[in-house]
């Protein structure tokens, strides 16, 4: 959590003392508790909310309405050492931890000027210069995790990009990048950088399917490599707020139109549930959709179809497949 990083770098940079606490026990102990959460789901007793010691905010408590930190916390230098203890019980060695050791995380931009219904960043107008590189860069961390929320929504981001560069470590932007602002000036620059992971961008709507194609054959011109380019396939959420069947069946159908236009130039899907889907009659579908899409080895070596019917995914898949082509028989087309 980098609120909690920031928090924890303030105070100890002003000489308090800190720790990480992962219980609720003996609050009464502390000065000050500071409990930030970033997802709405994220249980927490509302009674300890009460205490009047406890400080608390993010967006999993007022989701877009979320408070931002004082300006002297927001611009301190994380404390990347916060994790430390806890990492020695929990990391056992894999992938799973490594943005607690290996990266410098931070913010260059905020804001954006989409203004998506069911996007946490809604009530911004336009993308602005958060914080310089400094003011989060650990030289001594092997990498930079970019949390912007549409970095090439800047005036100024070659200058941003240029930057990143310059110090020779790998970056990625965690949050994705706008597909629709890319260029060719961006594409030329972006995919000479040293990246981290994948090139991650989105395809929320169907109905953006003529300028997504046009930046894939874009992207493809510069960067050609079968792996790495991965695009967030939003579903389950209906923007006229409906959710009739009408809208769960053409949903369906849009998400196989979206996968096989990325499949098309080499892109992998990663399907995104809206947690609306769970209203859907055809839940299993969507949940038999995020499996095979979101294991790129399986998407890249069989078709839907042959993952459904594959004897290792067990009998659900199956049933949740024939039942939708049973009522939909014009699936075919797509799978």
């Amino acid at each position: 959590n980098l609120v909690c990083e920031k928090i924890s770098g303030y105070y100890k940079k002003i000489g308090d003392n800190v720790i990480l606490k992962t219980d609720y026990d003996s609050l009464s102990d502390f000065d000050k508790i500071f409990i930030a959460k970033v997802f709405t789901d994220t249980p927490i007793d509302s009674e300890i909310l009460k205490l009047p010691n406890v400080v608390y905010g993010g967006t999993g408590f007022f989701y877009d309405n979320a408070k931002p930190l004082p300006f002297e916390i927001e611009h301190s230098m994380p404390d990347y050492h916060l994790y430390d203890d806890w990492l020695k019980l929990h990391d056992n060695g894999g992938t799973e931890f490594k943005a607690y050791k290996d990266y410098s995380i931070g913010f260059l931009t905020r804001g954006c000027f989409r203004h998506c219904v069911f996007c946490v960043n809604k009530n911004y107008d336009k993308v602005f210069k958060h914080s310089p590189l400094k003011e989060f860069l650990d030289t001594s961390r092997k990498k930079i995790y970019l949390l912007d929320d549409n970095f090439f929504g800047y005036s100024d981001w070659k200058k941003l990009l240029l930057e990143l560069q310059e110090t020779q470590k790998p970056f990625s932007f965690r949050q994705g990048l706008d597909v629709k602002l890319l260029n060719e000036e961006k594409a030329k620059i972006l995919f000479k950088s040293k990246y981290d992971g994948d090139f991650i961008f989105a395809f929320d709507d169907f109905k953006d399917s003529k300028i997504i194609e046009e930046k894939l054959i874009l992207i493809r011109k510069f960067f050609t490599s079968l792996d790495k380019i991965k695009f967030y396939v939003l579903c389950g959420f209906d923007r006229h707020g409906l959710y009739d069947k009408n809208f769960w069946r053409d949903d369906i159908f849009h998400i196989f139109a979206r996968i096989n236009l990325l499949k098309k130039y080499n892109a992998l899907p990663y399907i995104m549930r809206h947690k609306n889907y769970l209203q859907s009659p055809f839940r299993g579908m969507y949940i038999t959709l995020a499996r095979y899409c979101n294991m790129p080895a399986v998407f890249r070596a069989m078709t839907f179809k042959e993952f459904c019917y594959c004897k290792k995914n067990g009998q659900s898949s199956k049933n949740y497949f024939e039942s939708f082509w049973k009522l939909y028989p014009e699936i075919t087309n797509f799978i």
